[in-house]
This record gives C-alpha cells, structure tokens and sequence, in this order.
C-alpha cells in the first residue's frame, strides 16, 4: 500500500510538468518566434533517449559499478542542452531539457542524482519512470519535428 502511494505521489508533480510541457506545445505553433527544425538536434536527442532508457536498467546495480557510463550520458545530455541553449528562438525546446535534467525535479536528472546517492532501485520503480522520462524525451523531440522545416 505504502509503495502505491509513493508511486501515485511521484505521479503528480510528473503530470503537472507534463501539462506544462503540452501547453508549450500547443502554445508553440501559434508563435512565429520558434527556431525552425534541426535534423542534428532530433538525432542527438533520439539517441541520448535510447542510452538514457538503456542506462536506468542498471540502476538495479550500484551506482559505482556504472559512473563511467553515467558520466558519459551526463556530458552528452550537456552537449545537447549547451547546443539547443545557443540556437536561435529556442526557449521552448531549453525549458523541455531544464524539465528533464533538473535534479531537483522528478525526471531524469532526479532519476540520476537519487541514483548518485546510492539508491538502488527496483525494476517496477525502473519501469515507471522509464514511462515517464521516455514521454519526456518525446515531447522534445515532438515539438523539434513539429518546428517548421528551413524552405
């Protein structure tokens, strides 16, 4: 019982940053001030998707046994904020990646930093947040296809 709670509390703030997020989109299309489409950033973030997904099963494991590869996603995800951060007309696509990376938040940088502090999880706790980093992922790359494509 105690774990379905914890489970529906994770939830909430979850569902509020997405709604957040879905405004964002819909909010996005009716601006003529958004960056236009950007083939290497769809790709970058598409992969990092993968290896982030890939990267939670382990955290059944101790951290430690994984820095090298948490480190590595960790200086690709900068890349890729560091790369968006500097295009023009993107504050939407900036605050979708401050969402997913805020250690603080309930996303992946969360995920990672509970990790960090030697949190070792069970593959139901893996599995949800997958759902919900995965949707996060999406979101990102839904509004970067969405974006009007350089004529």
């Amino acid at each position: 019982m105690e774990n379905l709670k914890r489970n529906s509390f994770l939830k909430i703030p979850f569902i509020r940053a997405l709604v957040f997020v879905l405004i964002l989109l819909m909010t996005s299309g009716c601006l003529t001030g958004i960056s236009t489409f950007d083939q290497q950033a769809y790709t970058t973030t598409a992969s990092l998707k993968v290896d982030a997904l890939c990267l939670m099963d382990s955290a059944q494991d101790k951290y430690t046994n994984h820095i090298n590869e948490v480190n590595a996603l960790s200086k690709n995800l900068m890349k890729i904020y560091e790369y968006e951060k500097h295009r023009p007309k993107n504050e939407k696509t900036v605050e979708q990646w401050d969402l997913l990376l805020n250690k603080d938040g309930h996303l992946l940088g969360a995920f990672l930093s509970k990790w960090e502090k030697g949190v070792v999880m069970n593959p139901a706790y893996i599995s949800s947040r997958k759902e919900q980093i995965s949707t996060a992922f999406d979101l990102i790359l839904g509004l970067e296809i969405h974006k009007n494509q350089k004529k």
